[in-house]
């Protein structure tokens, strides 16, 4: 058994100390978009996994609380945006509630509708599959239609409260 300086059991009353737990595990950073309605919606993530190559299957989660997720549950389609690492702004800008998030962003429509971003380094155009309960988050299960490839760069990624470069 290692040596470890902290052991506690979750408190749902004291969320902290599993965010820092959680957050010694680096994750990429995406930007999920959607149009509903005529309206363009977009939100940084981390929650987003692969779920499935037979079929193509991904996965993200959105919290009970986000502004959007009323808009998201109705999408018909999702473009899931992989950021590098010299996006930290684009990635910001999309993390915040509120202003348009798109003023200034340039974009093109996706295969299923979704906005793309120009300059995101992978880009998943994909239809919701399942959309599930998962304690104080609903989790997105959407089936992958097209998949468009920039030349590879450094990943934006997100550990211990901030953004880290690879080295």
């Amino acid at each position: 058994m290692g040596h470890y300086s902290q052991t506690f059991t979750p408190d749902p009353a004291d969320t902290r100390s599993l965010r820092n737990a959680l957050g010694r595990f680096p994750t990429g950073v995406v930007i999920v978009t959607a149009t509903v309605a005529g309206e363009r919606i977009g939100m940084t993530m981390s929650s987003f996994n692969a779920l499935s190559l037979d079929p193509a299957l991904i996965l993200f989660s959105i919290g009970r609380h986000a502004h959007s997720l009323p808009l998201f549950e109705k999408a018909e389609s999702y473009a899931i945006h992989v950021l590098s690492q010299d996006q930290t702004d684009l990635s910001n800008r999309f993390a915040r509630a509120g202003a348009d998030k798109f003023a200034g962003v340039e974009t093109t429509p996706g295969l299923n509708g979704a906005p793309h971003i120009t300059g995101a380094q992978a880009i998943f155009d994909c239809v919701p599959n399942a959309i599930h309960d998962a304690g104080d988050h609903r989790l997105f299960v959407a089936q992958v239609s097209e998949i468009h490839l920039a030349e590879p760069s450094y990943p934006l990624i997100f550990s211990q409260g901030g953004y880290v470069a690879l080295r």
